[in-house]
C-alpha cells in the first residue's frame, strides 16, 4: 500500500451527532479524497445514542449481561457509519462501510473493554484501491468465537490508531469537538493557551491525571507504533495539536498542561508493623476486588509503626472501606480513616527533566494561598497533590499563572 497516500481519521460522537453534522464530516472528506488521499475513517455512535442505549438497558435489567450489552452498544456505531457513508455518496465520493467484524478486527474475549489482536487488511486495501472511501465502525471488533466486542472508553480513538498501525501511515487525524490539546480546563482558565505539538509521554500523564481529550490506551498505542496523532475540530479547518514522540518536537516546555481529577476519596490504616507483606497483601487484596488505586504514602514512625494513605475512585469507597475494615486486624492495624473530599491537581511536562526546582515553586505558590498539600506524587514529567476539593479552581488557575502564563 506504500503506492497510496493513507491517512485515517476518526469523528467523534459530537462530530456525527445530526445529520447536518454528518454531511458537514462527508464534504470534509471529499476535500481529502479531491488532494489525492486514501481515506480511512473511523466513526463513533451519533451523539449520545450509547448513552441513551445504556439507559435502555438500564430499563431491562439491572444487571444486564456484558455480552448481551456489547451487541447493544455495537448497533449506535452501525447507524453512524451507512449514514456517513449515504451522505458521501451524495457528494459525490464513492464509500463503503464496515462493522469491526466485516475488517476482522479481531478482540480478546473481554466483553466491554476487549484489546485488539489483529485486524486483516485485504477487505480494506480491496476498497482502497477501488478509490473507496472506507468508513470502518468504532469501538468494536470481534473475539475467537465470533462474539461482538467493545473496546470500552476511548475505544473509537484506539480503533483509528489500529488502523493506522496496520495501514502503514503515520497519519491519524482524530477529530472532536475541541480543536486541540490546551494547557488547561478552558471552563476554569479564561483564556488557555493551545499546544500546537505535545510529547506521547505528555499526553499520556495527562489522560492519566484527568484530561479527557484522549484516551490513554489511544496513545499508549500510537507510542508504540510511532502514529503521529493530529487532534482537531470537526467544527472549523483550524490546525490542532500533534502527539508525537518527544524526539521529534520543536518546543519543550517546562510545564505543557495543569489538569485535575475530581470523585476522589483517600483512605488511611493507621499504627500497622512495618514489616514485608504488609503492603502486598492490602493492595493484592483491593485489586482483586477490581479496585484501582491512584497514589500510594506510606510514612513510618518510631518503634516500627506505619501508616498507609492512598487515593482511589469515591465511587469505590464503600467497598474499600469494607475490605480495610475486614484486613484491619490481621495487618495489626488500629484504625481506619477515609476523606471524601479532595481532588489532585497536576503539573505535566517534559522540560521538567532538564530544570530544577518545579516542585519547590508549586509547592510555595499552593502555599502562599493557603492551599494545603494532604499527599504528594512525583514522576519523571509530572508532580501531582492531593488537596481539598474546595480549592481546585484556585489551584489550577495560580499553578497556570505560575508556570504558564
Amino acid at each position: 500500500m506504500s503506492d497510496l497516500k493513507i491517512i485515517v481519521q476518526k469523528y467523534g460522537g459530537s462530530s456525527v451527532a445530526t445529520p447536518e453534522r454528518i454531511k458537514a464530516v462527508a464534504e470534509r472528506i471529499k476535500g481529502y479524497v479531491a488532494n489525492g488521499y486514501s481515506v480511512v475513517v473511523v466513526v463513533s455512535a451519533m451523539g449520545k445514542t450509547t448513552d441513551g442505549l445504556i439507559k435502555l438497558a438500564g430499563e431491562i435489567s439491572a444487571a444486564p449481561n456484558r455480552r448481551e450489552m456489547d451487541m447493544l452498544l455495537a448497533t449506535g456505531e452501525q447507524v453512524s457509519i451507512a449514514l456517513l457513508a449515504m451522505a458521501l455518496q451524495e457528494v459525490g465520493v464513492d464509500a463503503i462501510s464496515y462493522t469491526g467484524s466485516q475488517v476482522k478486527m479481531m478482540t480478546d474475549g473481554n466483553f466491554s473493554n476487549a484489546k485488539i489482536n489483529s485486524i486483516a487488511t485485504e477487505r480494506l486495501e480491496g476498497s482502497l484501491r477501488q478509490g473507496k472511501v472506507v468508513i470502518v465502525a468504532g469501538f468494536q471488533g470481534i473475539d475467537a468465537d465470533e462474539n461482538i466486542t467493545t473496546l470500552g472508553r476511548g475505544g473509537s480513538d484506539t480503533s483509528a490508531v489500529a488502523l493506522a498501525t496496520v495501514l502503514k501511515t503515520r497519519d491519524c487525524e482524530i477529530y472532536t469537538d475541541v480543536d486541540g490539546v490546551y494547557t488547561a480546563d478552558p471552563r476554569i482558565i479564561a483564556n488557555p493557551k493551545k499546544l500546537n505539538e505535545i510529547s506521547y509521554d505528555e499526553m499520556l500523564e495527562l489522560a492519566r491525571l484527568g484530561a479527557k481529550v484522549l484516551h490513554s490506551r489511544s496513545v499508549e498505542f500510537a507510542k508504540k507504533f510511532n502514529i503521529r496523532l493530529h487532534v482537531r475540530s470537526s467544527f472549523n479547518y483550524e490546525e490542532g495539536t500533534i502527539v508525537m514522540p518527544r524526539e521529534e518536537m520543536m518546543e519543550k516546555f517546562v510545564i505543557s498542561g495543569v489538569t485535575h481529577k475530581m470523585n476522589q476519596a483517600k483512605v488511611t490504616i493507621r499504627d500497622i508493623p512495618d514489616r514485608p507483606g504488609i503492603a502486598a497483601s492490602l493492595f493484592g487484596r483491593l485489586a482483586e476486588n477490581k479496585i484501582s488505586v491512584d497514589m500510594i504514602v506510606q510514612s513510618t514512625g518510631k518503634d516500627g509503626i506505619a501508616s498507609i494513605s492512598f487515593t482511589i475512585e469515591k465511587d469505590d469507597l464503600k467497598k474499600t472501606l469494607g475490605i480495610c475494615e475486614s484486613m484491619k486486624s490481621e495487618m495489626g492495624g488500629t484504625q481506619v480513616d477515609s476523606k471524601d473530599d479532595i481532588a489532585v491537581v497536576s503539573a505535566v511536562g517534559v522540560g521538567m527533566i532538564s530544570s530544577y526546582g518545579v516542585a519547590a515553586r508549586m509547592f510555595r505558590v499552593l502555599a502562599e494561598h493557603g492551599v494545603n498539600i494532604e499527599m504528594i506524587a512525583t514522576s519523571e514529567i509530572g508532580i501531582s497533590c492531593v488537596i481539598d476539593t474546595k480549592y481546585i479552581e484556585l489551584a489550577i488557575k495560580i499553578i497556570h499563572k505560575e508556570f504558564i502564563e
